[in-house]
């Protein structure tokens, strides 16, 4: 079941995963949801993953066939696997972990019913702050998505002609990113989050509200799928910001670059320097056990005083939120939010983005991934920073 590259990495993370259990008195752990089964096991399969508070997991799987390794038991549903306990000698657990914040209603009550545990707890919560401490092989994955990123970034002028649309863009980009190595796939965390391989946004289109939880918004080409590019014309005047995944690993980076067709007004490059010196201000200030509230809020005051608070994350929709954790999926923990109890930690990856957007001209600022090291943050995603002027 373990590839030999990743055998010591899965370790440590079982080893965690064990080690919070013991902590909570919880005797059992199912796992099935598709980043979970990929963070524990280095594969996707249909079926389950079961921890117990000690010793080695146990894989249920239903799907594909002939996987190798140990403690594998084919199954057609999970119904069978208390009887697969009962032969190993293994109880039930009373007190049993599951994926409560992911699971189908149906799935969830199916699995209680089949291990009737005398008590449940949420496993996306516990499963969720694990991930959040990267391990060292994970960290050598986000590096190897940002060299992929930056190649694919230095690019887009080459992807620009003159008349062209945000649509027709993102497209040329789009190619560029498969070509790149991009798995084409953007996991998110929680509801309304579907989107595609990343977003555009230039010009007006960038004060749109949208419904989706992402740091600015957009139309987007259909009403079910309200978010990103929507058909504007790339004109003189107007900026186009990209934030495209860094999905070339399962460990994606976070990167937003602006581009300009022609020049801008005086206000967006003032806004985009302000951006600039949000994140440099935040380098400097930020290190392990600065509490990830103050991130934002020293955002947001610099912000503040620049006079540039009506254009902050938005203009008719403000997100409340200047940066986000990354990994499997695009928005894991930490949060930078006003009201984060989250404190940064060594080997947290997140991803900084100190936005504006300027009425009739487009969005500008910037978005970079960061390491949190022993005594500080490292910028993973390394590309030029200026507005870059398309021609």
């Amino acid at each position: 079941m373990i590839n030999t590259e990743l055998e010591s990495d899965l370790q440590l993370k079982w080893s965690r995963i064990q080690h919070a259990m013991q902590q909570n008195n919880f005797e059992g752990c199912l796992l099935t949801v598709d980043v979970n089964l990929y963070y524990t096991t280095g594969k996707v399969f249909s079926g389950y993953i079961y921890f117990p508070a000690s010793g080695n997991p146990l894989f249920f799987i239903k799907r594909p066939n002939g996987v190798d390794g140990n403690n594998i038991y084919y199954i057609r549903k999970p119904e069978q696997i208390p009887d697969i306990l009962s032969t190993l000698g293994i109880k039930k657990p009373e007190k049993l972990l599951l994926e409560g914040d992911e699971l189908p209603y149906n799935e969830y009550m199916r699995l209680l019913k089949i291990l009737a545990p005398q008590e449940t707890g949420n496993a996306t919560t516990l499963i969720r702050s694990l991930r959040a401490i990267k391990t060292p092989w994970e960290i050598s994955q986000f590096r190897q998505a940002a060299r992929a990123h930056e190649d694919t970034y230095r690019q887009i002028p080459s992807c620009f002609h003159s008349g062209m649309t945000d649509l027709e863009l993102q497209i040329e980009i789009e190619k560029r990113m498969r070509q790149n190595g991009s798995f084409g796939l953007f996991r998110a965390f929680g509801s309304n989050m579907d989107i595609f391989m990343g977003s555009i946004l230039a010009g007006e289109n960038a004060e749109t509200p949208s419904a989706f939880d992402f740091a600015l918004g957009g139309a987007g080409i259909h009403p079910s799928v309200p978010l990103g590019a929507n058909g504007t014309l790339l004109k003189e005047g107007t900026a186009i910001m990209v934030d495209m995944a860094g999905n070339y690993t399962a460990y994606m980076t976070d990167m937003t670059r602006v581009y300009s067709v022609g020049t801008l007004p005086d206000l967006a490059y003032k806004a985009h320097q302000v951006a600039l010196d949000i994140q440099n201000e935040i380098m400097n200030y930020a290190k392990p056990g600065v509490p990830c509230s103050e991130v934002y809020g020293l955002a947001a005051k610099m912000a503040e005083n620049e006079h540039l608070a009506p254009y902050f994350m938005g203009t008719k929709q403000q997100a409340k939120f200047v940066g986000h954790g990354v990994g499997i999926q695009i928005n894991e923990l930490p949060v930078f939010t006003p009201r984060s109890k989250e404190i940064l930690e060594p080997n947290m990856v997140f991803a900084l983005e100190p936005k504006f957007v300027i009425p009739g001209v487009g969005a500008v600022g910037i978005e970079n991934t960061f390491l949190v090291t022993d005594d500080t943050i490292e910028k993973i995603t390394r590309f030029e920073e200026n507005i870059i002027q398309l021609h």
